[in-house]
């Protein structure tokens, strides 16, 4: 980038890419379209003339939101052809991560799931302003509307994700102590454990965009995600399922023949796991093997 020049624009871009990545992972969900942003980002911010830009951070935010923008409507058009349930490209959050609780909900599978069903304008409003707390002129700019037209944006997005998102926010240690629970029972074939930890009312999403072998609807119910985990696992040790920290949160990840096959992420509410994420996609998983440090 930039030629290896340490020039003040690649100081800029370089000092806030981990929060461009975040503001992009944000509205995508996909790691591999976030790196094709931050690409075009630079490109854009390196032929900017410095001394017209007063505030440079909110300059490069704007240039990668409207290039997210652009993507997330791309996305949403292969979304509509996808194999299966469509799930987000798991992260591995560095542990700083989890200690930011807004940011780790934020990018949490389950808040991600909540914002899929938003329109691409209202998610970048609602990420910008809930998460960032850019104020509503900058993000006016950046999403091309007015301020009071984002205001409008900002509080119907903001009702629609009170309405779906999960119940409250659950620390790291309680998601860990649940998922500890799972993982044992998960590796010894214990159902009756696994009853124990599941919600009545829980569902399984696997994610093998119809490169993997996954369910295509989901699977509801403590019994009959149970019975699926129970025969699913039955091939994994423990050394095989770890436990890692992707997207903030503690969660399992399953390797066979040393190759990581599938990222399992699970939602906490009221200490029993009312939703878990299976995503086996190989293109999903692709960035998995190094850790992403998120930033707001």
């Amino acid at each position: 980038m930039g030629g290896g020049r340490t020039d003040p624009a690649t100081e800029a871009f370089v000092a806030h890419r981990n929060l461009l990545f975040t503001v992009a992972y944000e509205m995508l969900g996909s790691a591999a379209d976030v790196e094709d942003v931050l690409q075009e980002t630079w490109l854009r911010w390196a032929g900017v003339d410095l001394g017209t830009v007063r505030d440079q951070r909110a300059y490069l935010v704007r240039i990668a939101t409207r290039q997210a923008l652009s993507r997330l409507r791309t996305l949403g058009r292969r979304k509509e052809s996808y194999v299966g349930p469509w799930l987000p490209a798991p992260l591995l959050t560095a542990p700083d991560v989890a200690e930011d609780v807004e940011l780790a909900d934020s990018v949490s599978m389950a808040m991600l799931l909540v914002l899929e069903t938003l329109s691409p304008v209202e998610r970048a409003v609602f990420v910008l302003r809930e998460v960032f707390d850019l104020g509503y002129d900058e993000i006016a700019e950046a999403v091309d509307k007015s301020p009071a037209a984002v205001r409008q944006i900002a509080h119907r997005a903001r009702a629609h994700v009170a309405a779906r998102r999960p119940r409250g926010v659950v620390s790291p240690a309680e998601t860990r102590h649940a998922l500890d629970a799972f993982q044992r029972a998960a590796t010894t074939g214990d159902l009756q454990g696994l009853l124990d930890i599941l919600a009545p009312d829980v569902v399984f999403l696997g994610d093998g965009g119809g490169i993997k072998q996954a369910f295509p609807q989901p699977v509801v119910g403590a019994d009959k995600v149970a019975r699926l985990l129970a025969a699913g696992l039955n091939r994994a040790t423990t050394a095989a399922l770890r436990p890692a920290q992707v997207n903030g949160y503690p969660a399992l990840v399953l390797r066979l023949d040393e190759e990581i096959d599938t990222v399992v992420a699970v939602r906490i509410d009221d200490g029993l796991i009312t939703g878990l994420y299976a995503v086996r996609n190989p293109e999903k998983l692709s960035h998995m093997h190094q850790e992403t440090t998120l930033r707001r």
